[in-house]
């Protein structure tokens, strides 16, 4: 969901926007002038819609068609092939995710339901109207070297702003489109969304490659550098996390990188809360005995002066199988080894007995290494730890290099990858006004002109195609809606 001061931002920017227009509209001397300037420079204004069309950019596109004439023949070639493809796999994947969606609403509690608006829109916007503006631009990009080489005109090449909805086109010359075969109007068609794909693979690849790419500034491997902590979280204070420190250690987890640290979180919140080995001369027996009492969740607390510095262990030993004591937490864990029973402990010459946190449920105690700072002791769920803390697995070598800079690049990529990928999906779709009503009337046309030789027969299958892919997308659209509004 678009978050209120995000609407409010949007809704005032156009309103000043349309203000600004109508008053320059009604003055009468202005009026011409203002209207002519719009005209040349290509500027069409509309309720909630900007669009600029130009064409200082038709040299580069034609330059572009003219590169290498056999090498773009085989790229297009090859995009007409995967948009093909990828027109009837939309239509695949879009079946099988309305079936899931249909089986989360018939299931009581639905299981990993996401909600990408409270991501995308309540978090780096810039990143999500930057990828979705180049995913767009390199689709049209797509479309119009591929007409030019095919001997289309274009008239020109254009942005818009819908809404919140940044985008791009091209406009092409109708009556030279139509007289092309419809081989060479597949070629055109399937461009965009071939581009788009093509767009997925390289920022996935410099993604991947991010590592070797940056390796004479930032190295890896070394823990997960803190970039940012949440104040007034369970993970600041004095004896907290700060930022630039280098975690390398959650409990006996080892951190090598950011996945890592989400892998050991994981770890730790699905497994039972880790023990302690203490050696024996530590438990005190006015610590031990008789001060354990249960609070209201049925856990056992011991130490009854809502210390900060004190905590409640569970142990057992030869003689009764549970027992309990009220100890300093930071002094007997430290320089501890884990543990989950008392074998574990067995390898001290010094008699030791396995001492575990006596936690309300679903809480856990972590230790969190980060040296050559002291180890942050953190009490509380593992999720908050999580999110409370941002890192990145880059560290500087030089102390100038900022260390967000990998995470922003790290960020976009994503970005790139989910919103071009979704943009390729979506247009494939055989669904009225997208690429794919093209594609599939194209596809049609050069497939079944042997077979059918009626067109009116021809346009019927399409119009039938059409309607069931348009129903389908409409249909995973709404149901998707209704499970991010409805649960």
């Amino acid at each position: 969901m678009i978050p209120i001061a995000v609407v409010v931002c949007v809704m005032g920017g156009w309103c000043t926007v349309y203000l600004a227009d109508t008053l320059l509209r009604s003055s009468s001397s202005l009026k011409n002038r203002y209207e002519s300037w719009l005209s040349s420079n290509g500027f069409t204004l509309s309720p909630f819609h900007i669009k600029w069309h130009t064409g200082i950019f038709n040299r580069l596109f034609a330059r572009c068609a003219h590169l290498n004439p056999r090498f773009l023949y085989i790229w297009f070639s090859a995009g007409m092939v995967f948009g093909v493809l990828a027109m009837f796999g939309s239509v695949v994947l879009l079946s099988k995710t309305l079936l899931q969606t249909l089986s989360q609403m018939m299931a009581e509690t639905p299981e990993g339901l996401i909600i990408p608006g409270n991501f995308v829109f309540s978090f780096q916007l810039a990143y999500f109207f930057i990828a979705i503006l180049v995913s767009g631009v390199i689709h049209e990009f797509g479309h119009g070297v591929a007409a030019l080489r095919e001997q289309v005109r274009l008239n020109g090449f254009g942005v818009f702003m819908f809404v919140v909805y940044p985008g791009a086109f091209v406009d092409l010359f109708t009556t030279h489109l139509n007289l092309i075969s419809p081989v060479q109007q597949l070629r055109i068609f399937c461009a965009g969304v071939w581009h788009n794909f093509m767009l997925c693979v390289v920022a996935l690849s410099f993604l991947l490659l991010l590592p070797i790419i940056l390796f004479p500034f930032y190295y890896t491997g070394a823990g997960a550098l803190v970039t940012e902590v949440v104040e007034g979280s369970p993970s600041s204070g004095p004896r907290g996390l700060f930022l630039g420190d280098l975690v390398t250690q959650l409990e006996d987890c080892p951190v090598w990188g950011v996945q890592d640290w989400h892998n050991c979180v994981q770890h730790l919140s699905h497994n039972p809360q880790m023990g302690y080995c203490v050696h024996t001369a530590k438990l005190q027996l006015s610590w031990s005995a008789g001060r354990a009492f249960k609070r209201l969740d049925g856990t056992m607390e011991c130490c009854g002066n809502n210390s900060l510095t004190d905590f409640c262990f569970s142990y057992s030993n030869n003689v009764e199988s549970k027992l309990f004591a009220c100890l300093p937490v930071r002094k007997t864990i430290e320089a501890s080894r884990t543990c989950r029973t008392n074998t574990d402990c067995q390898t001290d010459f010094i008699p030791s007995l396995c001492l575990i946190p006596s936690l309300e449920n679903q809480t856990r105690l972590i230790r969190v290494k980060h040296p050559p700072q002291t180890d942050m002791l953190f009490v509380g769920y593992p999720s908050h730890l999580q999110y409370s803390v941002s890192l990145t697995s880059f560290v500087p070598r030089l102390a100038f290099l900022h260390p967000d800079l990998p995470v922003m690049l790290e960020t976009f990529c994503k970005y790139l990858v989910s919103l071009s990928g979704a943009l390729a999906v979506v247009n494939a779709v055989p669904c009225f006004a997208l690429d794919g009503q093209w594609m599939l009337t194209a596809f049609l046309e050069a497939t079944l002109s042997s077979v059918i030789l009626e067109r009116n027969n021809r346009e019927l299958i399409g119009f039938f195609f059409l309607l069931g892919g348009s129903a389908l997308l409409a249909a995973n659209v709404a149901l998707g809606l209704w499970m991010v509004t409805a649960r």
